[in-house]
């Protein structure tokens, strides 16, 4: 079968950056260049022979699927057959045999590439005003994600312990960096639910390159082991956690700074099994700890109290601002229901493991555009990109897409962006309850299988 020529690809490597946005003159053209992309998919030899379903248009193709309400491949070929045809270029089939299996030929490492790449580039083109006290701070947390129920999904990511065998779902773990500025991802980890290794905090160690010297790493109690802090401290990257539940803490000791709020000595605990032994000799026998008490006044929380460990012992940063920047520790719970519940990746649809973890960079690369766009109309609108709706950007490409594709009505675009603003609602307090019914169908608790079978023979 004869393929395209070496233009022809290009013009699709331009239809993709334009698609997500119209880059001439605008910051976007420097995350999401045609040449980046050409390069990715030249680095991860991601070439083959295709009339129709090149590296360039497979992976658009996938973008546009993820970020759809549809997201079905149906749809994907639907969109790949209009563009064609607007182009007066012969159409490709309607079937979805072809693009399914173009989008398994692509290589996992090509979409984790390009997720880090325009993440990176967002996170470190952030201007000053936008930072913490001049700082770039990264937030970690991990979440689960569903996939479909079948033998190789299980095989490598088994259901929780939870649930019983044949009626529950395969899991996995997701453990992602997120820019507390801009919002995109910076990096991520994937693994099983469960097994030796699997844990949040072991997943976020395979990330540690990501995070530049001088940074702060934000997170919750999860995270602030002992051996954790002292490899963050030894990157030079400071730590703000919630202290966990399991350490005391006595303000009577240490190096007083302020009212609830002093510096201690940690010292080291026995060395983990993870660990080698030349790495454990590497660390200091003690850390200097700050440990904050904040005080949460408003009505309606459910903690009145929180000790957050630090180690940005120096007193010119506030207890007040430690506080503050552990409050904004949320913005990464918001940020993993925009992944998952706004594009829709809390359930997956692909039935192998490799094209699940393809799904899941899929869904943050396309999560990483859309932040890119929330950071321009910032930029316009002078505001912050936290104060803009990423729903909002997903409905505006939704309704922009056929002019945003013939390169036009980009700065109309970011207009209906800025429109939808976040409201200011300082201190929201909602009851964690549902006022609308589900359907009243028992759960099932038998493999489905042998529902269907009980239910034939019932008579």
């Amino acid at each position: 079968m004869a393929h395209r020529t070496r233009s022809h690809s290009r013009c699709q490597v331009e239809h993709l950056r334009r698609t997500f946005a119209q880059a001439d003159g605008l910051p976007f053209a420097d995350v999401l260049p045609a040449a980046r992309i050409e390069r990715a998919i030249r680095e991860e030899h991601a070439e083959w022979r295709e009339e129709t379903f090149t590296p360039a248009l497979t992976l658009w193709a996938f973008l546009t699927q993820v970020v759809s309400p549809t997201a079905c491949c149906r749809a994907a070929v639907g969109r790949v057959m209009a563009w064609l045809v607007a182009r007066d270029e012969p159409p490709c089939g309607p079937g979805t045999g072809e693009y399914c299996k173009a989008r398994g030929r692509l290589p996992e490492g090509l979409l984790r590439r390009l997720m880090r790449e325009t993440g990176r580039a967002l996170h470190d083109a952030a201007p000053g005003g936008w930072l913490w006290k001049g700082r770039r701070v990264l937030i970690a947390d991990g979440s689960g994600v569903s996939m479909p129920d079948t033998v190789a999904n299980r095989a490598t990511y088994p259901q929780p312990g939870s649930q019983a065998p044949g009626i529950g779902f395969p899991q996995l773990r997701l453990v992602a960096l997120f820019s507390l500025s801009v919002g995109a991802v910076v990096d991520a980890a994937i693994g099983p639910s469960r097994g030796k290794q699997s844990g949040e905090n072991s997943l976020l160690r395979t990330s540690a390159d990501a995070v530049d010297r001088g940074s702060v790493l934000l997170a919750d109690r999860y995270f602030g082991g002992w051996f954790d802090v002292a490899l963050w401290q030894a990157r030079g990257v400071d730590v703000v956690v919630r202290l966990h539940q399991g350490r005391a803490t006595d303000f009577r000791r240490g190096w007083r700074i302020g009212s609830g709020d002093h510096a201690v000595r940690w010292a080291e605990p026995q060395r983990p099994s993870w660990m080698t032994q030349a790495a454990d000799l590497a660390l200091p026998a003690e850390l200097l700890v700050r440990e904050v008490r904040v005080r949460v006044g408003q009505a309606g929380f459910r903690t009145r109290y929180l000790v957050v460990a630090t180690t940005l012992t120096d007193p010119a940063v506030t207890a007040a601002e430690i506080g503050d920047l552990y409050r904004r520790r949320w913005h990464v719970e918001l940020d993993l229901r925009s992944v998952k519940v706004t594009l829709g990746m809390d359930v997956l649809r692909c039935q192998s493991p490799g094209m699940v973890r393809k799904e899941v960079w899929a869904h943050l690369l396309a999560y990483n555009l859309l932040r890119t766009v929330l950071a321009q109309a910032a930029g316009v609108g002078g505001c912050e990109p936290r104060e803009l709706s990423v729903a909002g950007v997903v409905q505006g490409l939704a309704a922009f897409a056929e002019a945003l594709s013939m390169g036009t009505s980009y700065e109309v675009l970011l207009v209906f962006v800025l429109a939808y603003r976040l409201g200011d609602r300082p201190d929201r307090v909602e009851p964690r309850m549902r006022k609308r019914r589900p359907k009243a169908y028992p759960p099932l608790s038998v493999p489905r299988a042998e529902a269907r079978r009980r239910l034939l023979h019932s008579r």
